[in-house]
């Protein structure tokens, strides 16, 4: 009975030497992420990230790589996201001048004024990706 007890422990000791680390596992999400990083695809790699944090929590290198590319792909997205609420943000300036009715120009304000809240958040998020970046 002990032989085939160490024969078991032996024999599990092997495979779990042999398998693969939660590293090498990451590996070909890891590259996919970088591969839509690199094509622009920046939601869908953030989406990938969330994969490899769900599927490989071990994997702390391949996390500490991935960190990495979710603040430049947010980092992308938000700034994205300010210079099209910007351009929202001038077009709509620009119309109000030239509004003469009282209630359409009421709603314009108030459009104006929800394009001003959030391109200033969306500046703010850029700031504090730009503090994580000199973090790490």
């Amino acid at each position: 009975i002990m032989r085939h007890l160490i024969t078991i422990l032996l024999a599990a000791m092997l495979l779990s030497a042999c398998s693969q680390s939660e590293e090498d596992k990451a590996k070909p999400l890891l590259a996919k992420i970088d591969s839509l990083y690199k094509s622009g695809n920046y939601r869908a790699t953030l989406d990938s990230i969330v994969q490899l944090r769900e599927h490989y929590p071990q994997a702390i290198e391949a996390r500490k790589t991935a960190l990495r590319l979710w603040q430049n792909a947010s980092l992308k997205l938000a700034q994205a996201d300010v210079a099209s609420t910007d351009i929202k943000l001038q077009e709509m300036t620009e119309a109000l001048k030239t509004e003469t009715n009282l209630y359409r120009r009421n709603m314009m304000t108030v459009k104006r004024d929800s394009l001003q809240a959030r391109y200033e958040a969306m500046c703010g998020v850029v700031r504090m990706i730009h503090l994580r970046q000199k973090q790490h």
